[in-house]
């Protein structure tokens, strides 16, 4: 009988990671901004019980907002996961985030405006 080959991929679960949790303490939209905090960046030491990938959200948002769904795609996890982990870090004031301006009927130009921007940025990809 063959030997199998170890897997080269991680053996962890995407949810495994939150601990099963598939909630966020917060509710955050997909193109919500985020951002590393002071104590996010003092506390990628290795200290305080944060794992690798708290650790490495706070290096990806370190000096450069990021949006949810772009954190989710370059850490290949699904988008629920990513929520969640970056609620408990705003909750551990590691991060912040900033929630999109609400478009409501009253400010129709401001809904207009981010599609067009992000039409823009879509024919530039």
């Amino acid at each position: 009988m063959p030997e199998r080959e170890e897997p080269t991929g991680s053996l962890v679960r995407p949810y495994a990671v939150t601990r099963g949790r598939t909630r966020p303490r917060l509710d955050i939209a997909l193109e919500a901004l985020v951002e590393t905090t002071v104590r996010g960046r003092t506390a990628g030491n290795g200290k305080g019980g944060h794992g690798r990938e708290h650790q490495y959200i706070a290096a990806l948002c370190d000096g450069r907002l990021q949006s949810l769904a772009e954190i989710a795609a370059r850490m290949q996890l699904p988008l629920g996961v990513t929520r969640v982990l970056i609620a408990d870090m705003a909750a551990d004031g590691m991060v912040a985030v900033h929630e999109p301006t609400s478009l409501d009927d009253s400010n129709d130009a401001v809904g207009t405006e981010l599609l067009e921007r992000v039409l823009s940025g879509l024919r530039r990809l």
